[in-house]
Order: structure tokens, then sequence, then C-alpha cells
């Protein structure tokens, strides 16, 4: 049931395509105006930043041949609970329009990895630590989908509790 919030309407986020936009709502359709090549640029500066953590992160534990890779675990799931913040941020107070592709995509984008991830469970495989390798990837998946729920469900009530909503 859509609900007037500022001057503008705003729907349940179970309604919505995409939890922090709606294009159907005239306000969360301002992502649309931005210039294609802006939206990349700070898409692109984004990913710098967050690859630059990741690394800085990975470079700081160094995985050992057959042990379990904690930097890229980390990163993960650590970058997984700040999308769930991110979105739940987004949902309840719209930003400008490339704040989402710069935080979201570029940051977050960056600083997650599936690429490390891939690489970390092969070469636990390659290195005869099978065990290892199955523990990391259920454990990553795992961590990663609590991770962004728990992300998601703090930050709202949170949100509402400081705006005096019960959630």
């Amino acid at each position: 049931m859509p609900v007037l919030v500022g001057g503008t309407v705003a729907r349940p986020p179970e309604s919505r395509v995409d939890p922090d936009v709606d294009f159907r709502v005239p306000a969360d359709r301002a992502e649309l105006t931005a210039r294609p090549a802006t939206v990349l640029a700070v898409i692109a500066a984004g990913g710098v930043l967050g690859a630059l953590a990741r690394a800085g992160a990975q470079a700081a534990v160094p995985p050992s041949p057959t042990g379990f890779p904690w930097a890229t675990f980390g990163v993960n799931v650590t970058g997984c609970l700040l999308i769930g913040a991110l979105m739940a941020v987004l949902t309840t107070r719209p930003a400008g329009p490339l704040v989402r592709p710069f935080l979201g995509v570029g940051v977050l984008g960056g600083f997650t990895t599936f690429s490390a991830y891939a690489v970390d469970a092969q070469r636990l495989l390659l290195a005869g630590a099978a065990g290892t390798a199955l523990a990391y990837l259920a454990a990553t998946v795992l961590g990663a989908l609590l991770a962004v729920a728990a992300g998601d469900t703090v930050t709202a009530r949170l949100l509402a509790a400081r705006r005096g909503v019960a959630r």
C-alpha cells in the first residue's frame, strides 16, 4: 500500500523490484537522469577505493597454501554486511543519483571479490586441502547471506528506532 513520505509516494520495500529503488516512484527515477559517463566514472572511482581496501586486507593477512583464506572471507562477509546496511539506509533515506552507484557498485563491489574467492578455493583444491576448500566455499556463501540480512535488518531497526517507529 503506497504511503506519502516527504511529498513523494513510498511503497513498502517488499513491493519493490529493487529494495532501495522503485522506478514507479518519480523521486526514485533520479538514478536514470544521471549521464552514463558520469555514472561509470563514479563507479570506477569507487571501485578503485574498494579494490585498494581489499588488497590491503589481503596483504595484511596472506593465506597459507592449505590454510583457510581468512582475509578474503572477512572482506566478502564484511562487504556483504555493509551492502545490507547501505540498502537499508537508501531505502529509508533517498540520496543523490550517484550515491548508490558509487558506494554500492563501486566501493563495495570493488571491495568484495568473487574472483579471489574462486582462486582461493582452486588453490586449496590443488594443494590437496579439499576439506578446507569445501568449508571455505560453504562458509563464504552462508556468511555472506547472513551478513547482508543482518546489515539490512539491524540498520533498518536502528533507523526506525531513531525515527521513533517500531519495525
